[in-house]
């Protein structure tokens, strides 16, 4: 079923949201005095549309960093009479108390606010206009939600001399919230009288009081008949708390798990205390025992242990006081502890680090509540898929990007889920993966190098983006991969490994793309980052990969591209080139990549008479004799020369070396090559090449054009071949074999 879900497109409502929400003015809204979002008054819209714009502008703000997040968005929602609200979920610093304000009318069943660390006491008063509906609140990690500004003296002055306190609010309860079942306190901030604040609630089913420590925890027995789900992860427990929970009857879910590395715990777990739980928690379904460590010897002798099948039977159970279950349980928490490598654990589900599964298992259970140990489970993970094969894997990719989503600013995660994405994604599994599931790890990557400055989160995303077919996977976000390569090159300080696979990718997005694509990502200051490694490159005295990729890199973004060209002029481009061409006399590759940029360069009748200097034309005439990279260079050089004498001898600006002179060494050159020279190179235009041929100026300049289009169609047919046709190039080579300016070899040649 998760194959399916991955590969189905997105419902129409979700595309419907996601449009409305990136175009509200345009389609539900107007704006008022050119600031405040106001609904259109002929719109009335139910629960099911409000809720899902409402929890999916919160997922944008949050994963989306071109999503601009609107002061007023929340206004939108004030009037029940055309906006209803029923279940949101709000996260993080994109809640403000004045949202919570502007929606207090509504009548909310399930409100989530997770992590909102700018709410304050007053949206505590908020909350009690929703006290007569909610069902279902959650305020975990709202650290501040019980604190008050208190203004001390209360008078103006005073106020600069002693700015606001924040002081802890004691008198709120949950008095009224009479419908109220499911609540999570997760990470209360110290001094609130927990029993107190809850004393009011009549019949709590679920009760999460995730890293509160409490000595006492006797009240909780007032719920002993409804409570059905407990979360103490975290808490420091001791036998008293164990007798209070063994009366807990009606519990199905009970989580006493912990971070074994978060703090010293005096308590161990014993047989004797998941006895009592086992027979007077009856209808457990779900126990969650993680981080503990066992006091005692809880499994069975070993040599019972390994035999049989491996089975989920409670009669079997390898942990002993589980042998007393009716039935296996459907989750049972065992991560970081040593139970979970025994053979026979009855349980459907378990976490753990044992294998794939319990390591998935674990990620999926901690991802949204325990980011500390969701890393180390994803940290597993990598283990697994760098040195084992993946068997789930399209589970565990889901999970990996949603906890990459979900913990966008937690460096750990960041870290481990970015490190196993790179080995989620290379080639051995991808064929398992849709386009949207690859879309989908794209957009992590890009938000984990726009986030993280961190080196290694820098090199994780870049190697992941290694595994993509590039340009073509990474097509639908062009601007933004492009911006943040260069943003990575143009840091002063740069790590080695970083900067090289920056290159590549840079290289590698700039080959074979349309020319606007290469336009836009030239006034993004393209030519420029490059030469600017290129002179770091030269001034250290290293030809490297960097700087072969960044030739590399100008060649392809020059390609038919006038206005990069003339960057690349403006930049001192020519002063680089000739100052490597000198300082690397005999690196191959380097000659090559830079006369194919010079090719490009003299393809462009404006920047042409900046390259007619003595200096200038003896080096391409000298290069003409080069035996670099096979004919490659020479062939290069030829080309750039092939198009200066297009211009004819008027253009010839200067005295030495001669025209004439000149024109000789080229055929020389152009004799000496092999017609059957396999290639390095590759063209998506015969244009440039086709310009040379009707024209008796350069009959030289024509013999090299005829020679390319020869080589390429011989030793390439199919690929060079319709090119060729679809181009107009029969007609032009069948005219210049009338020409009476065309020498005759070059006729034979195009005949």
């Amino acid at each position: 079923s998760l194959k399916m879900a991955s590969d189905s497109p997105e419902s129409l409502m979700t595309l419907c949201t996601d449009y409305c929400l990136r175009n509200l003015e345009g389609t539900l809204c107007y704006l008022l005095d050119n600031e405040t979002l106001r609904l259109h008054p002929d719109i009335f819209l139910p629960s099911e549309i409000c809720d899902k714009l409402v929890n999916e502008y919160v997922e944008l703000v949050k994963t989306d960093s071109i999503f601009e997040p609107h002061e007023s968005f929340f206004t939108l929602f004030s009037d029940p009479r055309s906006t209803r609200l029923a279940r949101i979920h709000l996260r993080e610093h994109i809640v403000q108390d004045q949202d919570l304000e502007a929606i207090r009318k509504q009548d909310l069943i399930e409100l989530y606010l997770t992590n909102c660390e700018k709410l304050t006491a007053k949206s505590l008063q908020t909350l009690v206009s929703f006290s007569h509906t909610l069902i279902s609140l959650s305020l975990f990690g709202c650290c501040n939600i019980f604190y008050e500004e208190e203004n001390p003296g209360g008078c103006e002055d005073d106020c600069l001399v002693n700015p606001t306190r924040q002081v802890l609010v004691k008198d709120f309860t949950f008095e009224g919230f009479s419908r109220l079942r499911i609540l999570n306190l997760g990470r209360l901030i110290e001094g609130v009288n927990v029993e107190t604040l809850l004393r009011p609630l009549a019949s709590l089913a679920a009760l999460d009081l995730s890293g509160i420590q409490l000595n006492d925890v006797g009240f909780l027995t007032q719920w002993k008949d409804s409570l059905v789900s407990l979360v103490l992860y975290n808490m420091d427990l001791s036998e008293e708390h164990i007798q209070v929970i063994a009366q807990l009857r009606k519990l199905r879910h009970l989580d006493i798990s912990r971070d074994h590395l978060s703090s010293y715990y005096k308590f161990k777990l014993t047989r004797r205390v998941l006895n009592l739980f086992v027979e007077n928690l009856v209808n457990l379904t779900s126990l969650d025992i993680s981080g503990h460590t066992m006091l005692e010897n809880c499994t069975i002798p070993s040599m019972e242990e390994k035999m049989g099948q491996t089975s989920i039977e409670p009669a079997k159970s390898s942990i002993a006081p589980f042998r007393g279950l009716k039935r296996p349980l459907q989750f049972l928490g065992l991560f970081e502890t040593s139970l979970c490598r025994l053979t026979h654990i009855p349980a459907y589900k378990v976490s753990g680090d044992k294998n794939e599964e319990q390591v998935l298992n674990a990620i999926e259970a901690y991802t949204e509540h325990r980011p500390e140990i969701t890393s180390r489970a994803i940290n597993l993970l990598f283990d697994i898929a760098r040195i084992e094969r993946c068997s789930q894997l399209l589970r565990a990719l889901q999970l990996v990007i949603t906890a990459l989503k979900c913990h966008k600013d937690d460096k750990n995660i960041q870290v481990t889920g970015s490190a196993a994405l790179f080995y989620l994604t290379n080639s051995e599994y991808r064929m398992e993966q849709s386009v949207k599931l690859r879309r989908q790890v794209i957009q992590v990557v890009l938000n984990g190098m726009e986030s993280y400055q961190e080196v290694t989160v820098q090199r994780n995303c870049c190697l992941t983006l290694c595994n993509f077919s590039i340009p073509e996977e990474l097509e639908f976000q062009y601007r933004r991969v492009n911006e943040l390569l260069l943003n990575i090159l143009n840091q002063s300080r740069q790590d080695e490994s970083i900067q090289r696979i920056a290159v590549h990718l840079c290289n590698a997005l700039v080959c074979q793309v349309d020319n606007d694509h290469k336009e836009a990502v030239g006034k993004m200051g393209f030519v420029m980052t490059m030469l600017k490694l290129i002179q770091k490159k030269l001034a250290d005295k290293t030809c490297d990969q960097v700087m072969e990729f960044s030739w590399s890199a100008l060649w392809n973004i020059t390609d038919e591209t006038p206005d990069n060209c003339e960057m690349f002029l403006n930049y001192s481009g020519m002063k680089l080139f000739l100052e490597c061409l000198k300082e690397f006399p005999e690196k191959q590759e380097l000659h090559r990549n830079m006369l194919g940029l010079l090719g490009n360069v003299a393809e462009v009748k404006e920047l042409r008479p900046q390259l007619m200097t003595s200096q200038f034309i003896t080096v391409f005439s000298n290069l003409l004799e080069s035996k670099a990279d096979g004919i490659e260079v020479s062939y290069n050089a030829c080309g750039v020369l092939s198009h200066i004498m297009f211009d004819g001898p008027e253009a010839w600006g200067i005295c030495e070396p001669h025209r004439e002179e000149v024109v000789k060494r080229m055929w020389a050159a152009i004799q000496s090559w092999d017609i059957n020279s396999r290639r390095n190179i590759n063209y998506r235009s015969f244009e440039p090449i086709l310009r040379l041929l009707p024209q008796g100026i350069s009959p030289v300049s024509q013999h090299w054009a005829t020679w390319a289009l020869y080589n390429l169609v011989s030793v390439y047919p199919d690929k060079y071949c319709p090119l060729l046709i679809k181009e107009g190039g029969i007609p032009l080579l069948k005219d210049m074999i009338k020409m009476a300016s065309a020498r005759q070899e070059t006729k034979e040649m195009a005949r």
